[in-house]
């Protein structure tokens, strides 16, 4: 990666958008990355729409901005997608991740994408299944991991190891591997 590669989640308020993005940017730094992670939103209630970004690259990082035209949107909260624009600004060749069981040809219909990958993951199946509750910032997290590759896999273990306590990091895992495998894409 010799460019900058710039992110963009949504989510609502409580959902872990920005828990998400900073986890990412630290699995960047552990890679020797030069990274931002900072969220946009006001006095929002729980529940709101939010958004964070998250910036990545092998060179310093000048902006002080948000970002504007992404190369991933990530999506973790589906009902955003008929009150949000999401793919505004989303650069060609981009992607978008998004957490629905929806199939990717279907989603890309519905958003009126053509030239960017779409990628899907049941995450709040799996964070169900995993960690009985419906977050899904590190579901999302590993779908991110596998459709972008801008972090290893084990980059993102030891950030999530040194985030949460031994048994929840476990969990956590677990969600982040089952993510990676069950993300889908149009064109895989």
């Amino acid at each position: 990666m010799s460019r900058l590669r710039e992110i963009r989640w949504h989510g609502r308020g409580g959902q872990g958008a920005w828990t998400a993005s900073a986890l990412l940017a630290k699995a960047a730094i552990i890679e020797g990355k030069n990274v931002q992670s900072f969220p946009e939103f006001g006095p929002e209630r729980m529940g709101a729409p939010l958004a964070a970004f998250t910036r990545i690259s092998d060179l310093p990082i000048r902006l002080h901005c948000s970002v504007y035209n992404p190369d991933v949107v990530v999506v973790l909260d589906p009902t955003l997608l008929s009150t949000v624009t999401v793919t505004s600004g989303l650069r060609e060749g981009g992607a978008i991740v998004v957490n629905t069981r929806e199939a990717p040809s279907e989603l890309r219909k519905k958003l009126n994408v053509h030239s960017q990958r779409v990628w899907t993951v049941p995450a709040t199946d799996i964070a169900m299944k995993i960690l009985n509750r419906p977050i899904t910032n590190t579901a999302v997290l590993g779908a991110v991991s596998r459709a972008t590759s801008l972090v290893s896999l084990e980059s993102m273990e030891r950030v999530v190891r040194e985030r949460f306590r031994h048994e929840l990091a476990e969990r956590n895992m677990a969600v982040i591997k089952e993510a990676y495998k069950e993300a889908v894409s149009d064109d895989s």
